[in-house]
């Protein structure tokens, strides 16, 4: 990762969370599962290889090849293209999985 400053602020306000989720609930277990779902959800949204996932989705089961890799090096250079654009099929997996995985962490903290 090149600019580890979104990586940094992103486990700080997990550190907060985790704090007010102390806190609120006095339970080390919740910390804990609270910790480990933000890292979870920290690792799968600035972790991922965007040049591998910036291809169309009927090639993410193949390896990006280095030609390819150049390509996309190349046109970001040149500003044609942004480092992350947005794909429906990304939106929507992102979409269900965090919303499922968010909803049954509300349940378990809020029990």
């Amino acid at each position: 990762m090149a600019n580890d400053v979104a990586l940094r602020s992103a486990i700080v306000w997990l550190a907060v969370i985790i704090v007010l989720v102390g806190v609120r609930t006095l339970s080390l277990k919740k910390m804990m599962i609270t910790y480990a779902f933000g890292m979870v959800g920290i690792a799968g949204i600035l972790l991922p290889d965007w040049d591998f996932f910036d291809r169309d989705f009927s090639r993410w089961c193949y390896p990006i090849t280095a030609e390819e890799r150049a390509a996309l090096h190349a046109r970001r250079r040149s500003g044609l293209i942004k480092r992350c654009r947005i794909y429906p099929m990304r939106v929507i997996i992102y979409t269900t999985i965090y919303s499922f995985g968010l909803y049954k962490w509300w349940t378990f903290i809020s029990s």
